[in-house]
C-alpha cells in the first residue's frame, strides 16, 4: 500500500492522537501557557513542511489563513483556555456536539442534505460522551466553557471549508497540510508574545511534551486528517472525533488510576456503533480506489 493510501486508511489515527492532548497539557506542559502551547504545536510543524516550497497564490494564500485560523490557530488557543480551565471529561461533552453543526454546515455550504441515519448517529455519539465522562461537582469556569464551545464551532467551520474549497492542484496534500499549520502558527504568535509570558523554565518533561505535541500531534495527525477529508465526507470525518474522549479515558485508566464503569463501558460501545452506523462507510475500513492525487 502507498503513503497516500496508508494516510487515508488510517486517518483515524488523528482523532486517536489528538485523544492524548489533555493528558500530555496537564501532566507534561508548564502550567497556564496554553497560548505558548498553541504556538509550539503549530509553527514548527508547518515551518518543517513548508520548507524549500513554493508560495501560493495571493487568493490561495488568503484562503490557507483562514482553513489555517479556524482547523489550528484559532482552534488550538481556544482547545488550550478550555484544557486548562476544564476537565477534560467536559472538554470532551461539549466537542461532541460537532457533528451536528459540521450537519449543518454542510447543508448551508456543501448542499449537502441531512440524512436520518447521520443525525442519530451524531445523537448517539452524544449520549456515548455523556456516559463516557464524568461530570464536575464544582462550578463551572464560564470562560473555559465559552471557549470549548468556541472550538468546537472553529474545528467543525474549518472542516466544512477544507472539504468545499480543496487544495490547489499543483500542491501536494502534505505542503496543503504545513501550510495550514504555519498559518495558524502565525495567526497565534502575535497573541502569545503580547499576553502571555514565557516560562521561568523548562524542564526535559516540558520538552518532551512540546515535541509530541508539534510532530505527532499535529505534522502526523494533520497529514492523516485532511487526508480523510478529500476521501470522505465532513460528517463521516466529524464522527471520527468521537474516537478521542475513548483515548483520554484509557490513558486516565491507564496512568492516572482512573477507574472504568459499566456506563462508561456502554458508552463505548455508544460512540464505536454511532461511527460505524454513519451512512456512508469511511474510507480507511475497505480498500476503495483513492481520489487523491499527487498528495505527496
Amino acid at each position: 500500500m502507498s503513503t497516500k493510501h496508508v494516510a487515508i486508511h488510517f486517518a483515524f489515527l488523528a482523532p486517536c492522537i489528538w485523544g492524548t492532548t489533555y493528558f500530555v497539557t496537564t501532566e507534561f506542559l508548564p502550567p497556564d501557557r496554553p497560548l505558548l502551547a498553541a504556538v509550539v504545536r503549530a509553527l514548527p510543524a508547518g515551518l518543517i513542511l513548508i520548507s524549500g516550497q513554493k508560495l501560493p497564490s495571493i487568493s490561495w494564500l488568503l484562503r490557507l489563513f483562514v482553513l489555517g485560523s479556524l482547523n489550528i490557530g484559532l482552534f488550538f488557543v481556544l482547545l488550550f483556555v478550555a484544557a486548562y480551565r476544564l476537565p477534560g471529561g467536559l472538554v470532551a461533552l461539549v466537542g461532541s456536539f460537532q457533528p451536528l453543526i459540521v450537519i449543518l454546515l454542510s447543508f448551508f455550504l456543501l448542499t449537502r442534505s441531512v440524512t436520518r441515519k447521520q443525525l442519530i448517529a451524531a445523537v448517539v455519539g452524544g449520549i456515548g460522551v455523556v456516559l463516557l465522562i464524568s461530570l464536575p461537582d464544582k462550578p463551572l469556569d464560564t470562560l473555559g466553557v465559552i471557549a470549548a464551545l468556541l472550538a468546537t464551532t472553529s474545528m467543525a467551520s474549518g472542516l466544512v471549508l477544507t472539504k468545499k474549497w480543496g487544495r490547489p492542484s499543483d500542491m501536494k496534500l502534505i505542503t496543503f497540510t504545513g501550510w495550514q499549520l504555519f498559518c495558524g502558527g502565525i495567526i497565534i504568535l502575535p497573541i502569545q508574545i503580547i499576553f502571555e509570558s514565557f516560562p521561568h523554565s523548562i524542564s526535559m518533561i516540558n520538552l518532551a511534551g512540546y515535541f509530541y505535541l508539534a510532530i505527532p500531534g499535529s505534522l502526523l495527525a494533520y497529514f492523516a486528517w485532511f487526508a480523510g477529508v478529500e476521501a470522505n465526507s465532513p460528517v463521516a470525518m466529524s464522527l471520527l472525533g468521537f474516537i478521542s474522549p475513548i483515548v483520554a479515558l484509557l490513558l486516565g485508566f491507564v496512568f492516572l488510576s482512573q477507574g472504568l464503569s459499566a456506563a462508561q463501558v456502554v458508552g463505548a460501545v455508544l460512540i464505536f456503533s454511532a461511527i460505524l452506523g454513519a451512512q456512508e462507510k469511511i474510507r480507511f475500513m475497505h480498500r476503495s480506489k483513492s481520489p487523491l492525487h499527487n498528495s505527496l
